[in-house]
């Protein structure tokens, strides 16, 4: 098999998604290699996750810089020092600027609770059940600098049953995140991978 291609993953909170990430790379035939981590939070929980799995971390705190541009800088910077090829948004709760996003188009993903093109953006489990959908879920897309809204990669569906809650929902919609982000990053690295 030829040279994995080196990942990056970008997390905010506890990182539940980047851990299936992590896991699903483990396989020896897997086409990624997660190789750094970094957080916009220093407290994010992922951090720890991913240095006991001894994958390189970095925390970039916002707070320090002068705007968005400064702080994406900061991060193509780590991301170049590590040599990072791909990049997956997980859980990651800022919005990147567009020549950013524009740099990585086509070797960033992200997965978001939803089945986009419904409910971009956050809250996506309190507003489908508001609206009473009868199905719910998540997507895998390819990051735009539009908020939630670049190609669509993989989707999975799962019932909204009567009575509902927002939280009985996002952890059935999290069992689905968990099952195909990796399944999409798998695709996206062959795609970089074969040229």
């Amino acid at each position: 098999m030829s040279a994995r291609v080196r990942t990056a993953i970008l997390i905010s909170g506890r990182g539940s998604n980047m851990a299936a990430l992590i896991e699903a790379a483990r396989a020896p035939d897997f086409p990624a290699e997660i190789a750094l981590v970094v957080s916009d939070r220093h407290e994010a929980g992922g951090l720890a996750i991913a240095k006991r799995a001894r994958i390189a971390t970095a925390a970039i705190d916002p707070k320090i810089y002068a705007g968005r541009d400064e702080f994406d800088a900061s991060m193509q910077a780590m991301l170049d020092i590590h040599r990072i090829e791909l990049v997956c948004l997980a859980g990651f709760m800022r919005i990147l600027g567009g020549p950013f996003v524009n740099r990585w188009r086509g070797r960033m993903i992200n997965i978001h609770p939803s089945l986009l093109p419904a409910y971009r953006g956050l809250h996506t489990h309190e507003r489908a059940l508001a609206d009473r959908v009868k199905e719910h879920g998540c997507t895998v897309h390819f990051v735009e600098p539009e908020l939630d809204a670049g190609p669509i990669l993989l989707q999975a569906r799962v019932p909204v049953f009567e009575g509902d809650s927002a939280e009985a929902l996002a952890a059935r919609v999290l069992v689905e995140e968990h099952r195909i982000y990796p399944q999409a990053l798998a695709e996206v690295a062959t795609r970089i991978a074969t040229g």
